[in-house]
């Protein structure tokens, strides 16, 4: 019998546990400061250096670089490692599901990685550890080292497209899947939200895992309210069963 192929969609709920808040949320931080806003918006970002070095500051004291993946990352790894074809569409850009051990062709970085950066001049791409520690070293703004252009996070900026190659690269698996799990996710952000109703009407099984409702918990087979460090690990080990039948 052949094993579905399960899709994960992951949100920033997924990755609370691990220290990284969520911007959206209750707690989030947009609530808590708006002007923050400004710090991760392309034009904003681009047009006044002060914006920038304030994001520079920022990145360096969260530190979200230092975060390690919880029990709903490990989760994750453990039903690709059961054999299980397991394909993550992720809307966080911590890194944190191939940390666990997922492998990285099988993570699809929606809004990209805050773990490189990019030159908005010549494109190129370098470690983002190598830039803070420059931003340590007294860089408050630190330019490319290739060319002078300003470097930003090789995040989805607001403002930016997402890259049209891992979008329909998204969406071919939302509708090859079986099983969609959208997970931690408000379902509140297109184009990746739209992919539980790409997945729903070609035929696969809609799960959501959310503290809060969503826009798509009518379309859902199953939706589970419970905190997710806990409720993933057992859905999934729920999966792995059921499919070793």
């Amino acid at each position: 019998m052949n094993k579905p192929l399960v899709a994960i969609l992951s949100g920033a709920g997924v990755s609370t546990d691990s220290g990284i808040p969520d911007y959206r949320g209750p707690n989030g931080l947009w609530r808590q400061d708006p002007e923050a806003e400004k710090l991760v918006t392309y034009e904003y970002y681009m047009g006044d250096p002060e914006i920038r070095r304030r994001a520079w500051r920022m990145r360096r004291e969260t530190g979200a670089l230092q975060a390690a993946p919880n029990a709903a990352h490990l989760a994750v790894a453990e039903l690709e490692k059961s054999g299980i074809p397991v394909r993550v569409l992720t809307q966080n850009v911590d890194g944190l599901h191939q940390l666990a051990g997922m492998p990285a062709r099988k993570v699809l970085e929606l809004h990209g990685t805050a773990r490189a950066v990019v030159c908005t001049a010549c494109h190129e791409r370098t470690p983002m550890q190598e830039a803070l520690a420059r931003v340590e070293a007294g860089e408050d703004d630190p330019p490319c080292r290739s060319c002078g252009g300003i470097l930003k996070p090789a995040t989805v900026l607001f403002g930016e497209h997402l890259d049209p190659v891992v979008l329909g690269e998204a969406a071919a698996i939302a509708k090859a899947c079986q099983i969609f799990i959208a997970v931690g996710s408000s379902l509140q952000v297109h184009p990746a939200a739209g992919l539980a109703g790409v997945a729903a009407d070609h035929g696969a099984r809609l799960i959501v895992v959310n503290a809060e409702p969503t826009p798509y918990d009518d379309r859902a087979e199953k939706v589970v309210r419970e905190p997710i460090g806990t409720a993933l690990p057992a859905l999934l080990r729920g999966l792995t069963k059921e499919s070793n039948h």
